[in-house]
């Protein structure tokens, strides 16, 4: 039995069977084709064989595999989850296996040869067909931002320098793209649009910091002051008095009018709570954590979960006026990711154990919700009402990403916060007695 489930099982969770739900979640939650059980060449099992689906649409796990059944076996998102084999590799050790790991070496050969669309140019293809013609171009740099997180990881599990140095290079050009000229980007600025800034490009470059800064004393320094320059970006999103997270400011960091300045994604807001968490703990500042933790886990939580049918929101407007999105009452597989990874990062800091309450909260709904008891993997699209509306499980923006990546961290987590757990001795405890694992929610009550 793994340490996470464990916790949940302690915790109360395994009522009505949703105490396998981590653990489970390994086996099925993440099926064979979408993430890190697949151990196949990047572009096999597309298409209509795909675990054996007639339907390429249907639910039973079609549309999963890197190629995500899009655009007729076109890749989408390639550099997640060449990222997320490698970080499985490295990290858990039963994912230690050859074929993983020969299955990212391949993904990242492919995106060293077919990722950049005019080579020597950096910009990056969002969408690329099975033999490499790039489909679709965002004119943004998160493409590029994967492409950074892949290089980096494959440079850690093989040692081999060209990833790293293509990892820095990419990192040089986002940053210049950010900093000081946004014009190779493509997207022209146009005279009547409001000068903006949206929380996901700092949030991204701080992501990326930690990633390429993780046990690099020498990166680590040469991307300080970008830390810094980022998380103080991502803190100027709280406005009204901090009480509410915009996702668009001004560039002068003030609230924007109309719709615009309203918009809300509590989930985006969460993520970027956990991505500040792990800068205040880097940088040794309690008090810059309970304020991540008021204003990026708690306030966005506080008004994205629906009251009425469980789950987050997926798009709010901070006046309560209907936002402007078709889907923004849908409840998606990423947020509820993302929140689930906050609440856990922001409990194993803290030791709060309100925000241990939220984070089984979220994922009693995610695994009850989400997850695919029959076929594995989760569905991505829910209506408000938590039903599936749409069956598709992979496609251009779900693929081997947030799912793995915060099953990942949470069993970290959680084994940590089990190790810890053993070694603290009980209350009453005498010298040389074994110490008991504490009924979790107890404080959470």
């Amino acid at each position: 039995m793994s340490g996470g489930l464990r916790v949940w099982q302690a915790s109360g969770g395994a009522r009505s069977g949703e105490g396998v739900a981590l653990e489970d979640s390994q086996d099925r939650g993440v099926s064979p084709g979408a993430g890190p059980g697949q151990r196949t060449a990047p572009c096999k099992g597309h298409g209509k064989g795909a675990r054996g689906s007639a339907d390429l649409e249907g639910a039973c796990g079609a549309g999963t595999g890197p190629c995500g059944g899009f655009l007729d076996g076109a890749l989408s998102r390639p550099r997640a989850w060449v990222w997320m084999y490698c970080r499985l590799y490295r990290k858990l050790e039963r994912f230690r296996s050859p074929e993983l790991l020969d299955s990212a070496k391949a993904g990242g050969e492919f995106l060293l040869r077919y990722a950049r669309v005019a080579p020597p140019g950096k910009k990056c293809a969002f969408v690329l067909t099975r033999d490499g013609r790039p489909v679709k171009v965002q004119r943004t740099i998160f493409s590029e931002c994967f492409y950074t997180m892949a290089m980096n990881e494959l440079w850690r599990v093989t040692g081999e320098a060209h990833y790293q140095k293509e990892a820095v290079e990419m990192m040089d050009q986002i940053v210049y793209w950010v900093r000081e000229d946004p014009s190779g980007l493509g997207r022209p600025r146009l005279p009547g649009a409001l000068a903006s800034e949206s929380m996901a490009v700092p949030m991204m470059l701080l992501n990326l910091v930690d990633q390429l800064g993780e046990a690099d004393e020498e990166l680590a320094g040469n991307y300080a002051e970008l830390g810094d320059w980022c998380a103080q970006r991502i803190l100027r999103h709280v406005q009204r008095d901090g009480q509410a997270v915009l996702e668009n400011v001004s560039e002068d960091g003030e609230e924007l009018s109309g719709c615009l300045g309203r918009h809300q994604n509590p989930g985006h807001a969460l993520e970027a709570g956990w991505f500040l968490l792990r800068y205040a703990i880097r940088k040794g500042d309690p008090k810059l954590q309970a304020h991540v933790i008021n204003k990026f886990l708690l306030l966005p939580f506080r008004s994205g979960w629906d009251p009425d049918h469980g789950g987050l929101f997926y798009f709010q407007d901070a006046d309560g006026l209907c936002p402007t999105q078709l889907e923004w009452a849908m409840k998606l597989w990423w947020p509820h990711s993302e929140a689930m990874i906050a609440f856990l990062m922001g409990y194993s800091d803290s030791g709060d154990p309100a925000l241990l309450h939220l984070f089984y909260q979220v994922a009693e709904y995610t695994f009850r919700q989400f997850r695919d008891p029959e076929y594995g993997e989760w569905f991505g699209y829910l209506n408000q009402e938590g039903k599936v509306a749409l069956t598709i499980k992979g496609g251009p923006f779900k693929g081997c990403f947030h799912v793995p990546r915060c099953l990942a961290m949470c069993e970290e987590m959680l084994g940590a916060l089990l190790s810890r757990l053993a070694l603290a001795p009980s209350p009453g405890s005498s010298p040389g007695s074994p110490p008991a694992v504490p009924h979790a929610r107890q404080g959470a009550k």
